[in-house]
C-alpha cells in the first residue's frame, strides 16, 4: 500500500526584515570623532582657562591648557582618554535610542496579553478571518508571528491530505520559521550595550592611571614642597574624571541592557504563547 505524502507550501505572510545594519559600522566611529570635538572645541575652549596656552604646549591635536575655570574645563585637562571615552558614553547612547525604537516597534500597539485571548476566543468560535483582523490592530513581532501561524492555520483546515497531527506540525514549523525571522531584529545590537557596560570602566581606569603617571611624574620632576603637593593633588583629581566618566557610562549601559532583555522576554514569551495557542485550538477542534 502505497503512502500518500503531501507537500506543504511555505507562505509569504512574513517576510525577512533585511534591515541594513549600517549604523553599528558607522556609529561608534563617528560618536568617537564627535568625542574628541566636544573635549578638544568644547571643553578645551581657551575662554574656560586663565591661562589657555603657554610656550612649547600649542599642539593642535592635545594643547595644554592650565587654570580652569570650571568642572568641565577641568574634565579637559584629565587627558586623551577623555574624548574617548565621551565617545564611547555617545555610542552607548546612539544604540540605546537605536534599540528603544526598535523594541517599542515590536511590542506592538496593544497589550500582547489581550492579543493573544482575543485571538483564542475568534479560533474557538472557529472564526479565523476574524482572528486575522485583530492581528491587524496588534502589529509587532507577537502579531506578525501570529499572522504567519494563521495563514497556515487557514489552509490546514481545507486541507484533506494531511493527517491531524501532521498538520499541526505545520503550524508549528511556520510559527518557528517566522519566529527565528523576529528574534534576531530583537536582539541586534545588544552586543554593543553589554560591551560597554564591560569595556567603559576599564578605559576609565585606564584613563586614571595615565593620569597619574602623570602626575606623578612632574613631582619628580619638581623640587618638592607644597607647590608640588600641591600640583599632585590637582593632576590626581584631573585623572579620576576618567573613572567618573566610565563608571558613569557603565552603569547606564547596565540600566538600559537589563530594561531591554526584560522587554525581549516578554515579547519572546508572547510568540510562544501565540504558537501554543495555535497548536494547541486546531488539536482540539479538527481531529
Amino acid at each position: 500500500m502505497a503512502e500518500t505524502t503531501a507537500t506543504v507550501k511555505p507562505t509569504t505572510s512574513v517576510q525577512a526584515k533585511k534591515s541594513s545594519n549600517i549604523i553599528s559600522l558607522i556609529a561608534p566611529v563617528l560618536c568617537l570623532l564627535a568625542g574628541y570635538f566636544i573635549w578638544r572645541i568644547v571643553l578645551g575652549n581657551p575662554a574656560n582657562f586663565g591661562v589657555p596656552t603657554v610656550p612649547g604646549d600649542e599642539g593642535w591635536f592635545w594643547p595644554g591648557r592650565h587654570d580652569p575655570k570650571s568642572a568641565l574645563s577641568k574634565m579637559y585637562l584629565g587627558g586623551i582618554i577623555v574624548p574617548v571615552l565621551i565617545g564611547t558614553f555617545l555610542t552607548m547612547l546612539t544604540f540605546v535610542i537605536e534599540r528603544f525604537m526598535t523594541i517599542t516597534k515590536a511590542n506592538g500597539t496593544g497589550n500582547n496579553a489581550d492579543f493573544i485571548r482575543k485571538v483564542q476566543y475568534q479560533l474557538a468560535n472557529k472564526n479565523v478571518d476574524a482572528a486575522l483582523a485583530e492581528k491587524k490592530k496588534q502589529k509587532g513581532s507577537v502579531g506578525n508571528v501570529m499572522k504567519a501561524g494563521l495563514h497556515r492555520y487557514k489552509e490546514m483546515i481545507s486541507n484533506t491530505e494531511l493527517s491531524t497531527d501532521q498538520k499541526v506540525m505545520a503550524i508549528q514549523k511556520e510559527v518557528e520559521e517566522a519566529t527565528s525571522l523576529e528574534l534576531p531584529m530583537l536582539e541586534k545590537n545588544l552586543v554593543f550595550l553589554s560591551s560597554i557596560a564591560s569595556l567603559a570602566t576599564l578605559i576609565g581606569l585606564l584613563g586614571t592611571v595615565v593620569g597619574m603617571i602623570r602626575a606623578f611624574g612632574t613631582l619628580g620632576s619638581d623640587s618638592g614642597g607644597s607647590a608640588s603637593a600641591q600640583a599632585l593633588s590637582v593632576g590626581i583629581s584631573e585623572a579620576l574624571y576618567n573613572t567618573a566618566l566610565g563608571i558613569g557610562t557603565s552603569a547606564f549601559a547596565i540600566m538600559f541592557y537589563n530594561i531591554f532583555t526584560t522587554k525581549i522576554d516578554g515579547i519572546t514569551y508572547g510568540i510562544d504563547e501565540s504558537g501554543f495557542t495555535l497548536t494547541q485550538t486546531f488539536a482540539s477542534l479538527y481531529k
